[in-house]
């Protein structure tokens, strides 16, 4: 069940680091029509927002994964396997699910009723999928909730002297 949860992550991470890929050119691209055409679509600048949210919105569970957020490292560092398993545990228990579960709860009417008219940019020429970049804040926080399953299962694993 791990393991599975976490190619979850292991797969997303991968696939949007493409994106960075992307967004570097598209921004490159941007630029160059700017200051040597003098001109630019907004639709271009648009999808540079919506690259750089998919990539972190959805990066978040794979870096998670390879224990890339911030944490007070001073003390986390010096505790044995036990004790970072107890961290973890606690960690998620008590203020990722807690957080992401809030985020999921506020959200939702947010993303609702953005489908339910299909938003589209406010700018002419802009990009009409205003209402898929803000799905991406149901889909961090759903993302955050499996792989931070994963932490718990493996933490609870540690804690039981199971090898994972």
């Amino acid at each position: 069940m791990i393991r599975r949860l976490e190619s979850l992550a292991e797969l997303t991470g991968r696939a949007i680091s493409w994106a960075t890929l992307l967004m570097v050119l598209i921004t490159f691209a941007v630029v160059l029509l700017r200051y040597l055409l003098d001109t630019g679509w907004i639709a271009m600048q648009e999808s540079i927002t919506y690259l750089h949210a998919l990539v972190f919105m959805l990066g978040a569970a794979y870096t998670l994964k390879h224990q890339g957020h911030v944490r007070v490292d001073i003390f986390y560092r010096k505790f044995s396997d036990r004790g970072r398993a107890w961290v973890n545990l606690l960690g998620t228990l008590l203020l990722l699910f807690p957080l992401m579960g809030f985020i999921l709860w506020i959200g939702w009417e947010y993303v609702l009723e953005s489908w339910k008219v299909l938003e589209g940019s406010r700018e002419a020429g802009g990009l009409p999928g205003v209402f898929l970049l803000k799905t991406l804040l149901l889909l961090l926080p759903l993302s955050m909730m499996l792989q931070g399953l994963a932490l718990v299962l493996r933490s609870l694993a540690v804690l039981r002297g199971e090898a994972v």
